[in-house]
């Protein structure tokens, strides 16, 4: 019988439902080999050849699959259908050859499905064919490129900006896009224009709103009304005279669906509606993928099987009627730059399902289900009919002329059941209802309203714009674009706030190094000509150690040329790049490189272990810093007042904000500072709140039982402190309200603390749920479960916790199998701690013991 072989044991547990008990099906839990994290791993002097080595968690799984190949001669490779999947094959088919488990006479043989459904599984398995080459190819290019920038250019960030952590090929590109986004923010200066709106009423009493476009017998354009004096103007120009309909003009217009989805644009949709970022979107699609209710997610195609669309045409008339189906199917064409990974559209295997049919208790699944059910069916919907009417109302010299516009559905279509999301939520003029107008009656001025506009700068990207953007470029994969994005806010390059992506210094300083030491390399046309490239190595035009030996050339050279230079070489032609950011003009005309502390000293980029900053050339003299993005000329220091002799400071540092007493000297290197609590804004602060924060603790008074209680801020916010004095460690009671610290008095401190140690579970050490008791340790005893932790279910025994491989689900996970899990943790951690592994050495001689006791 034989072994069948998929990534996930989610998978193959759907896929041996559907192949019965005449096949054997293992999961080989993602790829099974990696480069080593080495030197020498791609080797640039033998043509390129890879070193690979089987990951340890790996080799348990690739000894199932050989265990399995001893009593079945013969290997169905199974695994997901783009460059990842092909590649996973090769590299199990390749293992497998090298441990001589697969013999001569074994028959190898490779299977795609686009969607795990029973009908798709079995129409697979009667056309099988051999792991594709040229796709393998494409993968050893990809990974080799991968390896050499990030284990060559890596180590020259270290050296030279201390606090960098890596680059990649293309983590360092999609950097760029969101530094350079910034920056243009940064240097953007606001244009005030004005428009004019006025209120109109109908002879029927009804209301409607136009804007001015016509002044002095001239079309305005968008800034032509510069100012308050242009608005009050134009504005009496309309209020001097009557106003009457000079034209009404309602013209048909369509609205066509948008198309069905790809890992972009699902990726895009899903954050513009649900906030989900690119990893959770795709985490969540590769569940339902699994579970056989969705095709394959990762696909850069969006034209759709014609099976597929008739059940979905079907569908739609079952649940709307036929005024929905349009006479013809819908198709759609690619329009991604490099479209390799091109297999059908994402879409649900059974169109008649919506979530409410589906057995999916995941919150997360049943919203992103919902969304790709409903695209599928809108795509293939009828367009959606609208009246576009347009009102134009002038004046009878012809001096003034307004605006009215808006729209009536005549037929919903598509829109009937989704409408796209959109990046922005700025409502067009087009969305509004106009009431009934009539040409040439009178229009009623019931208001007229200047209004003050200045230019926007660009907005910052959200996950969603920036895979858009990176799509239009031609940067990345659709496999890659969920791992780039939250790679680069692992390393601490970019922090996302309310869905948006603002770059750190650290960020900033690695991508303006680049650009001025590696250029080429984070070039956005040579990032998407090698994409191009590795293309045309899958399609089998290309080979790919050619596209290694060129890049190769050129990027060592650029590394030996940086590696010989100094840090202070490096940093100042990066003070010099940064210098429009770091020092704008000042209004007063002085330098704007003078330090705004001391007066003397120049200010220059220095660097640090959190990436840099901007410092006094006259340091230790002077210790004037500040962040090297957004702090303005003038920097972000001042002092507040005097207190005993000491100036007070209030400063920014790395965490935000604070307050401090004097600057460090040879005898007082670390002098009294404080943060400014959360809700404290730096504008408002003052001498006496500086003071208040630089005096605590606050003692509050001695506990009735002894010891005294403090009040004081902390990392989690406000709280009080209190230890008995037989008690080992202190009890720390949460304050709601920041002012509670400095006001609280002795009565309640006692009552909030009374109240924590009669409840000690409820603050941030509760402890963690179980999901599932599994049942004993059928060796040493104690309980294992399955628990409910900040990262993800995980196995829980005596002070073992093992984390579930990759796509297991706690409810597939059997004692068994969790014990093995246990075991392998508790060796890894025996490796790093010699006392763990004489600790545990006992117990595992008692077992037999007391087993060969029983068995007398």
């Amino acid at each position: 019988m034989p072994v069948v072989v998929v990534e996930s044991p989610a998978k193959a547990k759907t896929i041996n439902k559907y192949l019965g008990p005449d096949y054997t099906v293992l999961a080989s839990y993602g790829h099974v080999r990696d480069l080593p994290p080495k030197d020498g791993s791609v080797d640039t002097d033998n043509g390129f050849d890879m070193k690979w080595e089987v990951g340890y968690d790996s080799r348990k799984h690739v000894k199932a699959i050989a265990d399995a190949l001893k009593d079945d001669n013969a290997l169905i490779l199974a695994t997901d259908p783009d460059r990842e999947g092909e590649a996973i094959s090769w590299h199990l088919e390749e293992t497998l050859r090298k441990r001589k488990v697969i013999k001569k006479d074994t028959p190898v043989s490779r299977v795609v499905f686009n969607a795990i459904t029973k009908s798709a599984v079995t129409e697979a398995m009667k056309n099988p064919r051999d792991v594709d080459t040229d796709l393998v190819d494409a993968y050893l290019a990809r990974r080799a490129l991968d390896y050499l920038v990030g284990f060559n250019l890596s180590p020259v960030l270290w050296r030279k900006l201390p606090g960098a952590k890596s680059a990649g090929r293309v983590q360092s590109v999609c950097l760029r896009l969101i530094v350079e986004r910034e920056m243009e923010i940064e240097a953007f200066k606001p244009r005030e224009y004005w428009s004019v709106k006025a209120v109109l009423g109908t002879p029927r009493g009804q209301e409607y709103e136009a804007r001015l476009t016509v002044l002095a017998g001239k079309k305005l354009d968008k800034y032509d009304i510069e100012n308050s004096t242009q608005a009050e103007l134009a504005e009496q120009a309309v209020h001097s005279r009557d106003l009457t309909v000079k034209s009404v003009e309602a013209k048909p217009a369509n609205r066509n669906p948008s198309a069905p989805f790809m890992t972009s644009t699902l990726q895009q949709e899903a954050s513009r509606k649900f906030g989900m970022g690119a990893r959770q979107t795709m985490s969540t699609a590769q569940r339902l993928y699994e579970a056989g209710y969705i095709t394959y997610m990762r696909t850069d195609g969006i034209d759709m099987a014609p099976e597929a669309v008739m059940a979905a045409r079907d569908a739609i008339k079952d649940r709307f009627g036929a005024e929905y189906v349009p006479p013809s199917p819908r198709m759609y064409k690619n329009k991604a730059k490099n479209a390799q990974e091109a297999h059908e559209c994402i879409r649900p295997t059974d169109m008649t399902r919506d979530a409410s049919k589906l057995k999916i208790t995941d919150a997360d699944q049943r919203k992103l289900y919902d969304l790709i059910w409903k695209r599928t069916l809108a795509c293939q919907m009828a367009a959606a009919r609208m009246e576009r009417t347009t009102v134009d109302v002038a004046s009878a010299d012809g001096q003034v002329e307004l605006r009215a516009t808006g729209q009536v559905v005549l037929f919903d279509g598509f829109m009937r059941i989704y409408e796209e999301g959109r990046d922005d939520s700025v409502m067009d003029d087009d969305d509004r209802r106009l009431p009934q107008v009539m040409q040439g009656e009178v229009a009623d001025k019931r208001s007229i309203t200047p209004e003050q506009h200045f230019t926007q700068p660009p907005p910052r990207y959200t996950e969603a714009t920036l895979v858009k953007r990176m799509e239009e470029l031609g940067i990345g994969r659709p496999s890659t674009y969920a791992s780039v994005i939250t790679t680069i806010q692992d390393r601490e390059y970019v922090r996302k706030d309310k869905n948006r992506l603002f770059p750190e210094d650290k960020g900033r300083i690695v991508t303006i190094f680049l650009l001025n030491f590696f250029r080429t390399y984070v070039g956005y046309e040579f990032t998407a000509n090698l994409e191009d490239e590795l293309d045309t190595v899958s399609a089998g035009g290309l080979d790919y150690k050619e596209v290694l030996s060129k890049f190769w050339r050129d990027f060592s050279v650029a590394i030996s040329e940086t590696s010989e230079l100094r840090i202070t070489e490096v940093l100042n032609v990066l003070d010099a790049a940064l210098a429009p950011t770091l020092y704008p003009p000042r209004e007063d005309g002085t330098d704007p490189r003078a330090c705004p502390k001391c007066g003397n000293g120049q200010l220059h980029l220095k660097s640090s272990r959190t990436g840099g900053f901007v410092g006094c050339g006259n340091y230790p003299e002077c210790t004037y810093t500040r962040p090297i993005a957004g702090e303005g000329a003038e920097g972000d220091e001042r002092v507040l007042g005097e207190d005993a002799g000491d100036e007070i400071w209030l400063k920014a540092g790395r965490f935000g904000p604070y307050v401090q007493r004097g600057e460090p000297t040879p005898e007082n290197k670390k002098p009294p500072r404080a943060s400014l609590p959360r809700g404290w804004s730096k504008e408002d602060m003052d001498l006496e709140k500086a003071l208040r924060l630089l005096s605590l603790p606050r003692p509050i008074g001695m506990h009735p039982d002894g010891g005294e209680i403090v009040s004081n801020f902390g990392r989690f916010g406000p709280y009080l402190m209190h230890q008995l004095p037989d008690d080992a460690k202190p009890t720390y009671a949460n304050l709601k309200d920041p002012a509670d610290v400095f006001e609280i008095g002795m009565n309640r401190a006692v009552e909030l603390l009374a109240e924590k140690r009669a409840n000690p579970g409820r603050g941030r050490s509760a402890p963690a749920k179980a999901l599932r008791e599994l049942g004993e340790h059928p060796d040493s005893g104690g309980p294992v479960n399955i628990m409910d932790g900040r990262y993800g279910p995980y196995i829980k025994w005596d002070k073992v916790n093992a984390t579930l491989p990759k796509g297991v689900e706690p409810a597939d996970v059997t004692l068994e199998q969790a014990v093995q899990l246990v075991m392998e943790k508790a060796a890894k951690k025996g490796g790093r701690k010699k006392a763990a592994v004489k600790k545990a050495a006992p117990k595992k001689k008692a077992t037999p013991k007391k087993a060969a006791k029983a068995s007398k």
